[in-house]
C-alpha cells in the first residue's frame, strides 16, 4: 500500500492521475510494473488499474447494477462481496428492495459516502491489479474507512493500493507514504520515520491530532 497525503493544492490528484495516463508527467517518467507507463498500450495499462475519484458518478440503475457496470457476467454472490469489502452491505440490506433498489432521479439519492463505497464496490469486483482511491473515502467517518481499509489490506501481495488522503490516519499504516508540497515530494517513508523527521508530515500529523481532539470535546 502506498500512501499519498498533503495539502490542499499540492498535487496529490495529478500524480495518481498519471498512472492511468490520464496525464503525462512533461518531465520524467512513471513505471507501473518496471515499464514506461507510455510504452504499455494505453488500453491494456486502463485496464490494469481501478481508479476511483471523490466526486462519484452513478448510473440511474439499480444498486446491483452500478456495482456490477462493465462486468456483466457478475453473480449476485459477488456482487455482494464486493459490497461487504467496501462496508456497504448493511446499507443496502436496510432499502426495502436491497440491491435491486434504483438510485439517481428515478430512485433514492444516497449518501455522499454511499455513492463513495458504491463506486468502491464496483472497483473491487473489478478487481485490477492497481487500485487507486483518490481521496475515494473523504465522505465517510473514520470508524467506517477503518473497516473499509482493513479489508483492502488482505489483498496485499495480489493487488497494489494507492491511496490519497487527506487524513494521516488513513495512511499511517502503508508500506510507504508520499508527502507532496508545491507539485513535488516533500518526504517519502513510513508513518514512523516521518514523524521522527519531524519535517511536513509531522507538522500535519499534529495538526489534525490537535483537530480531533477539539471536536471531541
Amino acid at each position: 500500500m502506498l500512501g499519498v497525503v498533503g495539502r490542499t493544492g499540492a498535487g496529490k490528484s495529478t500524480l495518481v492521475e498519471m498512472i492511468p495516463r490520464l496525464l503525462d508527467p512533461s518531465e520524467g517518467r512513471v513505471r507501473v510494473g518496471g515499464r514506461d507507463a507510455r510504452e504499455v498500450p494505453l488500453g491494456t495499462l486502463r485496464k490494469s488499474v481501478g481508479y476511483v475519484q471523490q466526486d462519484v458518478f452513478l448510473f440511474s440503475d439499480t444498486i446491483a447494477g452500478n456495482i456490477a457496470f462493465g462486468q456483466l457476467g457478475a453473480s449476485d454472490e459477488e456482487i455482494t462481496e464486493a459490497a461487504r469489502e467496501a462496508d456497504l452491505l448493511e446499507n443496502v440490506q436496510a432499502f426495502s428492495d436491497g440491491f435491486e433498489t434504483t438510485v439517481g432521479e428515478r430512485g433514492i439519492t444516497l449518501s455522499g459516502g454511499q455513492k463513495q463505497r458504491t463506486a468502491i464496490a464496483r472497483a473491487l469486483l473489478y478487481d485490477p491489479p492497481i487500485l487507486v482511491l483518490d481521496d475515494a473515502l473523504s465522505a465517510v467517518d473514520t470508524a467506517t474507512e477503518r473497516q473499509i481499509l482493513q479489508r483492502l489490506r488482505r489483498r496485499q501481495g495480489r493487488q497494489t493500493l494507492v491511496l490519497v488522503s487527506h487524513r494521516i490516519s488513513a495512511v499511517q499504516s502503508a508500506d510507504q507514504i508520499l508527502v507532496l508540497d508545491d507539485g513535488r515530494v516533500a518526504e517519502r517513508g513510513t508513518h514512523d520515520e516521518l514523524i521522527a523527521r519531524e519535517g511536513l508530515y509531522a507538522r500535519l500529523h499534529r495538526k489534525q491530532m490537535l483537530q480531533e481532539e477539539i471536536e471531541a470535546l
